[in-house]
């Protein structure tokens, strides 16, 4: 492809869109609930609230991110991406035939944890083949497939939905996860199962955190809170505010994946040169406006819309900016490094998800903007400060 130059590995230019492709595909099955949480709290005859507990069981496993970066770099990637992509499928297929909410918690379980061990992997695999300072572009690359993810997939799940229903969505994507699953499988080299390092940081202890990567840890903690206490209330909000049916969620589904796949593509151009941490920060910044507008103005369209695809603009930059540097938090132990920051990123949603939702069902989308304003600002915070401790020569020297 033309984006990436000689000067990338032939591994990153041959294979880097088939990953992108599968990871969108295991994206879309799961960002599918949060926005049609409404319509599957109906088909379950159960509460937003009682949605809320549900999805928050399943971020809780997300915990399981640090173990599951162990298990990443105990196999080779190709093995564990493909292990990852047959999960998620497995739990799409599960969701979808639940016969009540318990079941239902489960699949989605299983869908998250296998989607953490896919995302372990291919963080791990970018940071085999790219340099750290070009590490960005490809990853700001892949992640577009967030984007793509709410973009095409969640947009056509949702255009399932209103014509058939929740479940059959589910069982269309995950025969496209399970797809993808054999294709990965089989394309990818054998030869590539051998890792090519880069970029491994001098200081610190071989296998053991270094000194201040608590800072960038903690602050995926708030950056993904500061997203979920919106992601998990603009359905509902929506809804029941302007009368939004499932093909109006659908459409707003496809505006928001337009804004984060803007963001992803700033990232990739932008993050290496303006440098890692402060690029979180920034879009840390943008998102503080953008949820007290929310807050403020919700009770009127335009202001609210405004507000949203502001928030998702300015997490979306800065996660993509942020993720890099998970791969370097643990020297010679890249899936390790990558599942503690995810491991925190995923504790962040879980412990938010009932009380925004909570909070949704007795006062309205009010507390839970300004709750992600208050995340949004302990993100920047953190990242800034982590930036001052230095934690590798690799961003003591490229600065980023």
């Amino acid at each position: 492809m033309r984006r990436f130059d000689e000067s990338f590995s032939p591994v990153v230019r041959n294979h880097v869109v088939l990953l992108t492709i599968a990871r969108t595909t295991a994206n879309a099955s799961y960002r599918f609930a949060p926005p049609f949480l409404a319509t599957i709290a109906r088909g379950f005859d159960m509460s937003i609230s009682q949605m809320g507990v549900a999805l928050t069981i399943s971020e809780l496993t997300g915990l399981a991110s640090p173990f599951i970066g162990q298990r990443v770099d105990a196999m080779t990637r190709r093995q564990a991406m493909r292990i990852s992509l047959v999960g998620v499928g497995l739990g799409a297929i599960i969701a979808g035939a639940a016969p009540n909410l318990a079941v239902f918690t489960l699949a989605i379980i299983i869908l998250g944890a296998a989607k953490v061990g896919f995302d372990v992997a291919l963080s791990a695999w970018i940071a085999d083949h790219v340099p750290w300072n070009k590490r960005s572009a490809v990853v700001g690359f892949t992640e577009i497939s967030w984007a793509l993810g709410m973009l095409v997939g969640v947009s056509s799940l949702g255009l399932i939905t209103a014509v058939t229903n929740w479940r059959w969505a589910y069982g269309v994507s995950a025969m496209g996860v399970l797809l993808l699953a054999w294709m990965v499988s089989n394309r990818l080299p054998v030869d590539d199962d051998v890792a090519h390092h880069h970029d491994e940081p001098t200081s610190g202890e071989h296998g053991v955190l270094l000194p201040g990567s608590w800072l960038a840890i903690a602050s995926c903690f708030t950056l993904m809170g500061a997203i979920q206490c919106i992601f998990v209330t603009f359905g509902p909000f929506l809804e029941d505010t302007f009368g939004f049916t499932e093909a109006g969620l659908a459409a707003m589904g496809f505006s928001l994946g337009l804004a984060e796949l803007l963001s992803s593509t700033s990232s990739a151009r932008f993050t290496d040169v303006w440098g890692k941490q402060r690029s979180v920060a920034l879009g840390a910044a943008l998102m503080i406006p953008a949820a007290l507008v929310i807050a403020g103005l919700g009770d009127r369209l335009v202001p609210a819309l405004i507000g949203l695809v502001l928030v998702i603009l300015g997490f979306e930059f800065a996660i993509v900016s942020l993720l890099p540097i998970g791969t370097q938090l643990v020297p010679g132990h890249r899936g390790r490094g990558m599942g503690l920051l995810l491991g925190a990123g995923t504790l962040g949603r879980a412990a938010v998800s009932i009380a925004a939702t909570r909070l949704y069902d007795d006062h309205g989308v009010e507390p839970a903007a300004i709750g992600s304003a208050l995340f949004a600002t302990a993100t920047a915070l953190l990242i800034l400060s982590h930036s001052k401790v230095g934690y590798s020569s690799v961003s003591r020297d490229k600065r980023s």
